[in-house]
């Protein structure tokens, strides 16, 4: 039998259980949010909740709260990383703010990425690296916070206990 059909046969015998049921094929998360405040209210928020996590101590009574490192920041663009606290899984964090309604408001387009190249299913732990940033930095509480994501944009979105992740 030639390669390309066994291939083709193998990935739809095992890979179509995974497409059925949508969302990425590789674990990572996007996510829309959408604020009452300004941007630099929610840039400063997130930036400096980065830098409160950079060590071990969110994570001594469990979680993933803690191993972030602050790459790039700009009033319109983060970057940074997440390192998972004990198999040390790294992933790549992203947030795009744009302000809306004469500068009153922000939405910020935000992503997760695993950096493990055969990370597929993650517990939801790239939504949660995200959310835990909102959460901790208070902006969950902001006026006018809405989230925008699903299965289908966010590895395991659904199952995602960011207690434990």
């Amino acid at each position: 039998m030639h390669p390309v059909p066994l291939f083709l046969a193998v990935f739809l015998a095992l890979g179509t259980s995974e497409l059925c049921c949508a969302g990425p094929l590789h674990a990572q998360c996007k996510v829309e949010w959408y604020f009452g405040i300004p941007c630099q209210m929610v840039y400063e928020s997130l930036v400096s909740q980065i830098k409160k996590w950079t060590t071990m101590d969110g994570c001594t009574m469990g979680g993933q709260r803690c191993l972030y490192k602050l790459q790039s920041a700009s009033v319109h663009f983060i970057a940074a990383k997440h390192t998972t606290p004990f198999k040390r899984y790294v992933d790549d964090i992203n947030f795009r703010l744009v302000s809306y309604h004469f500068f009153t408001c922000c939405h910020v387009s935000a992503m997760s990425i695993s950096e493990t190249w055969y990370a597929i299913k993650d517990h939801g732990t790239n939504y949660c690296n995200l959310y835990n940033l909102m959460e901790g930095s208070g902006l969950t509480d902001a006026r006018g916070y809405k989230e925008v994501t699903s299965d289908f944009l966010c590895t395991q979105r659904s199952s995602a206990n960011c207690t434990i992740y």
